[in-house]
């Protein structure tokens, strides 16, 4: 599908034609600009190849640097893929936010926020074993049993525990656009995306 990369601004609300306060999130979409145009004879697959963000010559090593310069354009942050663009562009060529249409829709591709190390009631939704009363105070929170004892002896894998939680690649499907903003290079999405505010995502028709 074709997109651009984009950055999240944050969050807010927007009101509709019949009242409803709708959350929607604000995402940075461009411009971005071509560096490489991928085909079937030479790569195998037919795709183009963006770049968000330019950043400093003294940043950018040499493979780099000579991949941005055969394409003509600054060195670029953040690189990404993308099919099936209706008018194929060239080489150098900027897109912009003009590419989405209000009332469309788009997935965005992101990664979520990291939680750090958390147990099974944040990271799984446990409910906790045990009361809280009779003696106990330390149970509250835990897993509970993770195996049998005599048989198989063992535990299974994939087992629900605790552990490393988000800093994920989530994609979030069918987000309505409530408003193009091509001035400003701002999109207007219904709903939340993942990932914290600043954070890159990918915008996807």
């Amino acid at each position: 599908m074709p997109g651009l990369l984009g950055k999240k601004i944050g969050m807010t609300s927007v009101f509709s034609a019949d009242g409803k306060n709708i959350p929607c999130t604000v995402i940075e979409v461009g411009p971005c600009v071509v560096t490489q145009v991928k085909t079937v004879e030479k790569d195998g697959y037919d795709a183009v190849q963006i770049g968000f963000q330019e950043k400093k010559e003294k940043h950018t090593n040499k493979p780099e640097a000579g991949h941005f310069a055969k394409a003509g354009v600054a060195p670029q942050r953040h690189l990404a893929e993308f099919k099936s663009f209706e008018n194929k562009p060239s080489l150098g060529d900027t897109l912009t936010v003009d590419l989405f249409t209000e009332g469309g829709y788009v997935d965005v591709v992101g990664t979520s926020k990291g939680k750090g190390f958390q147990g099974v009631v944040k990271r799984h939704g446990f409910g906790g074993v045990g009361q809280q009363t009779h003696g106990q105070h330390n149970r509250l929170r835990a897993p509970g049993s993770i195996g049998a004892c005599s048989y198989p002896a063992k535990v299974f894998k994939g087992l629900r525990m605790a552990g490393h939680m988000g800093c994920d690649r989530v994609t979030v499907q069918n987000l309505q656009v409530i408003k193009v903003l091509p001035e400003h290079n701002l999109l207007v999405i219904k709903g939340s995306v993942p990932g914290h505010n600043g954070s890159i995502v990918m915008v996807e028709k």
